[in-house]
């Protein structure tokens, strides 16, 4: 599925000014059971190279929560490794539901001194 966009993406990217590109983490339990992260696969079929800043804690699949759960949830994230502070940092994600998931990220990455936050998903379900 990442061949046909990856021209796509790694032209977007190119062309924009991000100091880091971060995909959206999967927990480790996840990562296990499904033994790739799609949104790191994606961007390195895009020959972009993944600043993985972000770790998940893990949870019921957001695929199995309500709308409702999944905006009250509470925070999933924890800062990874790297240095954030006054960069633009760009989230990549494969799908946008709810808006949760970007949101949480954000606001972590703000928080430990990013400049800039911005999103980009691939679809939205």
């Amino acid at each position: 599925m990442a061949k046909p966009f990856a021209p796509i993406l790694k032209n977007y990217i190119e062309k924009s000014e991000f100091d880091l590109v971060t995909p959206i983490p999967l927990s480790n339990e996840r990562l296990y059971e499904r033994g790739f992260n799609q949104s790191t696969a994606l961007l390195e079929e895009a020959e972009v190279r993944p600043s993985c800043l972000l770790t998940r804690i893990h949870s019921e699949k957001q695929s199995k929560k309500t709308r409702r759960e999944r905006l009250q949830q509470e925070q999933v994230f924890q800062l990874g490794v790297g240095d954030v502070k006054g960069k633009r940092v760009l989230l990549f994600d494969d799908i946008y539901t709810t808006g949760t998931t970007l949101r949480q990220a954000a606001k972590l990455l703000k928080e430990a001194g990013a400049r800039e936050v911005s999103s980009l998903t691939l679809a939205r379900g």
